[in-house]
This record gives structure tokens, sequence and C-alpha cells, in this order.
């Protein structure tokens, strides 16, 4: 059966629209996957957390050596910021962007205000992330395998929405600033990489002496 008129004259989507679409589609997706990565290791943080306080003999099951110690990051100060464990933060921030990402892909579309205020959750979230990483390196001298997990996919989410951010208010950016975003666009993947090789560059560093005698 031949296509009626107004299907056969129908004109296909622009390219512009359909890239738009792909890049929610893989933000959405993102947005889910690192939401649930996040969550489950601030999940099992918590989990371990309830166990040390019920029997402070015991030992996490991510206290592996000297440096990757979870225990010792647990009773440190800095392990409750603002007065109760930072954990409780991740499960609550990281099932918010899980849900978020779920909720797009079943076909929601958020108002600009949500992404202000999610773009200012992801950004405090990255900050708070960094000043761990100084505290674990510099202040606690040790690591959290579930931490580290958490810092793993904070970063990505923090440049994935805020990308999607600058794209979409690109069009009221002045159009010196519309090749600056687009060049950090096209430039995600290397600053992403560059950005974790420098954290690991830090972990090496602090660390080479016990890393060395692994080693040796």
């Amino acid at each position: 059966m031949l296509p009626s008129t107004s299907e056969a004259t129908a004109p296909a989507p622009a390219p512009s629209v359909k890239r738009s679409a792909e890049i929610g589609a893989g933000l959405s997706w993102w947005l889910v996957t690192g939401g649930l990565i996040g969550w489950i290791a601030a999940f099992v943080l918590a989990v371990e957390k309830y166990a040390l306080l019920r029997d402070p003999s015991y030992v996490p099951s991510c206290s592996l050596n000297p440096v990757l110690s979870c225990g010792s990051v647990m009773v440190s100060p800095q392990a409750e910021a603002f007065g109760f464990p930072n954990l409780l933060l991740g499960v609550a921030g990281f099932a918010v962007v899980a849900a978020t990402g779920a909720a797009q892909l079943a076909g929601a579309r958020f108002a600009g205000w949500f992404w202000a205020a999610l773009q200012v959750g992801v950004t405090a979230g990255v900050l708070f992330v960094h000043w761990l990483i100084f505290s674990s390196l510099y202040r606690i001298g040790a690591l959290c395998p579930y931490c580290m997990v958490v810092w793993a996919v904070t970063i990505p989410l923090f440049t994935a929405v805020t990308l999607r951010n600058l794209t979409a208010w690109a069009p009221r950016l002045p159009v010196s600033l519309n090749a600056v975003v687009a060049a950090a666009r096209h430039g995600h993947s290397i600053v992403l990489t560059v950005w974790f090789l420098l954290i690991a560059a830090a972990i090496t560093q602090r660390f080479w002496l016990y890393w060395s005698t692994l080693v040796g």
C-alpha cells in the first residue's frame, strides 16, 4: 500500500533535533547508571558504618591494608563534616540523580529551575568530593575504596550535567561563550581523562613509600 501524501512528504527530523535527542538519552542513561553506582557505594558504607557503631572492634570489609582502610576514614572527623555521617548525603543525593535519569527515560521533562537546582547539587557534590580527597590524602592518610567509587561517579556526573545545562543555556549566552561551550562538549572525554590522571598521580605520590614496598 502506498503511503499517504502526509506520510510521504513529512520532513525528516532536523539533525540538530536528532542530536539533542541523542544527547538527552545519553545523559539520562548516565544519570541512572552513575546514580545507582554511587547509591550502592553509599549504602554499603552505611551498612559498614552501622556495624562499626554496634561493635567498635568490627573491621569493615573494605579495610584491606594500612592505606586502603575504610575503618580509618569512618572514624575520622571528616567523615561527619556536617554533624552526621557523610554517607547519608550520598544515599539521598544519588537516589535523586538516578530517579531523574529514570524519569527522563520514561518521558518526563523537567523545568529550567530543576536543572539549575541539580547543577547546584552536583557542583556542591564535586567540591565536597575534592575536599574529601584532600582530607583522605593529607589529613587522614588512608583511602576508602567505596568512597573512591563515589569520587569516580561524582566527577563525570558533574561534567555531564554541566555540559547539558551549558548547551541548553547557550542561546542566552554571549556568542563568544558559545565557542567555549562547543569546545567543552567536544573535549569532554579529554578533560575527564586528565582530571582522573591528576587524582591518580596525587594518590600515587602520597602513598608511594607504601606502594613501593609492595612492588619490591
